[in-house]
C-alpha cells in the first residue's frame, strides 16, 4: 500500500500480509503518527496538532479494503485532521500514486528475486528511502482523456 504527499512528494509504501480494513487503518494510524512527529519535530506542541494543524486529505481509490465503514468510523474518532476523499469509480489514472507504480514497474520489470524479501528490500530502497525517479511530469491516461497530474 502506498501513497504520495502532493506538496514535496515525499512517498510512503507499506507492505501489507493482507489486504484487509484493518491493515489499512493500522497503515493510515503510523502515517497519521508520523506526521505529528514532523509537527513537533518544527517546535511546535503535540497538543496543538489536533486544533492547529492543517487538514490531512487522502485521496483512496475505491478498493473494498477502504471502505469498510468500522475503520471509517474509527478513522474519524481517532484522527480528526484526517479528511478521506473518494476517487471516481474506474478513474485510478486520476491518483497521483499510480506515477510511482508506474515508473517502480518500469525499473523492477525484467529483474528475477530470490525471494520476497530481497524484491520488498529492493522496493523499499527505491520508494521509502527515495531512490527511484519518479516521472512526474507524465500525461496519464482515463477513458481516452489525457490528464497532466499537475
Amino acid at each position: 500500500m502506498g501513497g504520495v504527499r502532493f506538496s514535496d512528494k515525499k512517498r510512503l509504501v507499506d507492505f501489507l500480509a493482507k489486504g484487509t480494513g484493518e491493515n489499512f487503518y493500522k497503515v493510515l494510524k503510523g502515517f497519521y503518527e508520523e506526521v505529528k512527529y514532523e509537527w513537533v519535530s518544527e517546535g511546535r506542541e503535540i497538543a496543538d496538532f489536533e486544533k492547529e494543524s492543517p487538514k490531512i486529505v487522502i485521496i483512496l481509490d475505491n478498493a473494498s479494503i477502504h471502505e469498510k465503514e468500522e475503520f471509517i468510523e474509527k478513522i474519524k474518532l481517532e484522527m480528526s485532521n484526517l479528511v478521506l476523499e473518494f476517487l471516481p469509480e474506474y478513474s485510478p489514472d486520476y491518483n497521483l500514486i499510480e506515477l510511482v507504480w508506474h515508473s517502480a514497474k518500469e525499473y523492477i520489470s525484467g529483474r528475477l528475486f530470490k525471494s520476497i524479501e530481497e524484491l520488498e528490500a529492493l522496493v523499499n530502497k527505491l520508494l521509502n528511502e527515495g531512490e527511484l525517479i519518479i516521472k512526474w511530469d507524465r500525461k496519464l491516461k482515463n477513458k481516452g482523456n489525457a490528464v497532466n497530474a499537475f
